[in-house]
């Protein structure tokens, strides 16, 4: 009887020591949990024109996308820019997508279009020989933007006088930035009217 009120003390010392192991590993994931929702995303971007002076650079080398927590994100290649020698842009909201040189509407899907244009072109201007494939109105290579939050769509415009041309269809009209870093021109477009960081 005695080896039986002990095997049975011993149990209940390890179921309990088992439910307190449950309670404290759920409560991890759901601090957790709480965190990744917590995420606080910076206001004060706007959604107005944003611009630097154009000054023709360097070919343009990829475009590429990428999401993140609060934005997401369209990023230009240009072999050689630099703080001191940076690339010109210009960024802004348009009610349709016309492209440079033709002038030739071209569809691009999302109730909002952004119209970025760098001053990076999509071939080398000594040897005329292609730098980046776009192809006008063709979704840019190598970009799939399907599962994005912000973005649906993006076309390629033109490459016309040193200026490369993108259209980048938006769920709605989003705050944006646009900044440098050494070799890229980015554009973030924010997940939220709200907020942005």
């Amino acid at each position: 009887m005695r080896r039986w009120g002990t095997a049975l003390a011993a149990m209940a010392l390890a179921g309990g020591a088992l439910a307190a192991a449950t309670t404290a590993g759920t409560a991890g994931a759901a601090t957790q949990t709480a965190a990744k929702t917590a995420t606080t995303c910076e206001n004060g971007w706007g959604s107005g024109e944003k611009k630097a002076q154009p000054e023709e650079h360097t070919p343009l080398g990829n475009i590429r996308t990428g999401r993140h927590a609060c934005y997401d994100r369209i990023v230009f290649d240009v072999k050689g820019a630099t703080a001191a020698d940076p690339v010109g842009y210009h960024v802004g909201y348009v009610d349709a997508l016309h492209q440079d040189g033709s002038g030739e509407k071209i569809p691009v899907h999302g109730d909002a279009i952004l119209d970025i244009r760098v001053s990076a072109p999509s071939y080398d201007p000594a040897s005329g020989a292609e730098s980046y494939p776009g192809r006008a109105g063709k979704p840019l290579r190598g970009v799939d933007v399907s599962g994005y939050q912000t973005f649906r769509d993006t076309r390629f415009g033109a490459s016309v006088e040193g200026d490369t041309q993108v259209g980048l269809g938006v769920r709605e009209r989003l705050p944006f930035r646009v900044f440098q870093t050494d070799g890229h021109v980015v554009v973030d477009v924010a997940h939220s009217a709200k907020a942005a960081s």
